[in-house]
């Protein structure tokens, strides 16, 4: 009888078990529910999911199985109220005469969280073709591999992985960041030729505007640029796709004047965040890394270059 390959655990990174105290917290403060994934799912923000382990239950035996959730929220692209300024405007008489104050323009929802759509990987893992599980121990859940990282194909996992990760419920979200980090760190010389099929699921995840979402990828990124050789370099053609987001949230920081930020070790910030990948992006992207970055964020300033 042939012995069964024994399962490799690794320990949790710090970003995947920082993501499962913060939910531990938010159930704490927010025991209404008001700020938990089951609130997302209301407002139709995340996957639904099933309705059971063994998939949705027939239309006619569960009418009403998903009523209370919302409608998916559209934003609205309307940049200014039509006709103003003409003499059939609403708000202007004839000769320019003024008949009361037209409204404001509605806002444009630049940074309004976009809703997340289902990920290849929940599907694979619904499925059952992901080699994973989690471990429950005492020191916090862990991922377990059932076979060896090094003999994984890379182009067809480690996409899927980085496509999990802007997943906001466990299982999947855990098993993906782990996974994600444990490939990168066990990849070596196989990551470099799977970095264009990684820009994909990077801009889904950063186009969600999902502040969480994009602190997990952000994170990814500075890992994917530090896990091998040339992979900066290979990032560079790709700058026209990932860098625009920074550039809308390069500002968002905590204005906190002379207060204490006692969550900085979470690296939750989003303009410190963008700020130090930038300078990881740039030591690590060769000659023509900075000029590529300058362009796509005029306001960038360089971390080795010297000025004037």
């Amino acid at each position: 009888m042939a012995a069964a390959s024994p399962s490799v655990k690794t320990q949790p990174n710090r970003a995947a078990a920082t993501l499962l105290l913060d939910d531990a917290l938010t159930k704490i403060i927010h025991r209404d529910g008001s700020k938990g994934f089951k609130a997302q799912k209301h407002n139709n923000m995340i996957p639904l999911g099933n309705h059971s382990c063994f998939g949705d239950f027939p239309a006619d035996l569960a009418p009403k199985a998903w009523s209370s959730v919302k409608e998916k929220p559209r934003i609205r692209r309307t940049l200014s109220a039509p006709g103003l300024g003409t003499m059939h405007a609403a708000f202007v008489g004839l000769g320019g005469v003024p008949r009361g104050q037209a409204p404001p323009p509605p806002r444009a929802g630049s940074t309004l969280a976009r809703p997340v759509e289902p990920s290849e990987f929940r599907k694979f893992y619904d499925r059952g073709d992901l080699p994973i599980s989690v471990f429950h121990s005492g020191g916090g859940g862990k991922i377990s591999w059932k076979v060896d990282i090094d003999k994984l194909d890379y182009h067809h996992y480690l996409p899927m992985f980085f496509d999990g990760a802007r997943e906001q419920e466990d299982p999947y979200r855990f098993l993906a960041v782990q996974g994600t980090y444990d490939l990168l760190e066990k990849g070596g010389p196989k990551i470099l030729p799977v970095v264009p099929q990684l820009i994909i699921p990077i801009k889904k995840a950063l186009t969600t505007r999902n502040k969480v979402i994009m602190c997990t990828t952000i994170k990814l990124i500075q890992q994917l640029v530090k896990s091998g050789d040339m992979i900066g370099e290979a990032l560079v053609p790709y700058y026209r796709q990932i860098l625009p987001m920074f550039n809308m949230y390069k500002a968002d920081n905590t204005n906190l004047g002379d207060g204490m930020d006692y969550a900085q070790r979470k690296r939750i910030c989003m303009g410190d965040l963008i700020a130090e990948t930038l300078e990881v992006l740039e030591t690590y992207g060769g000659e023509d890394a900075y000029i590529n970055i300058k362009y796509m964020i005029p306001t960038y300033e360089s971390c080795i270059h010297a000025h004037a």
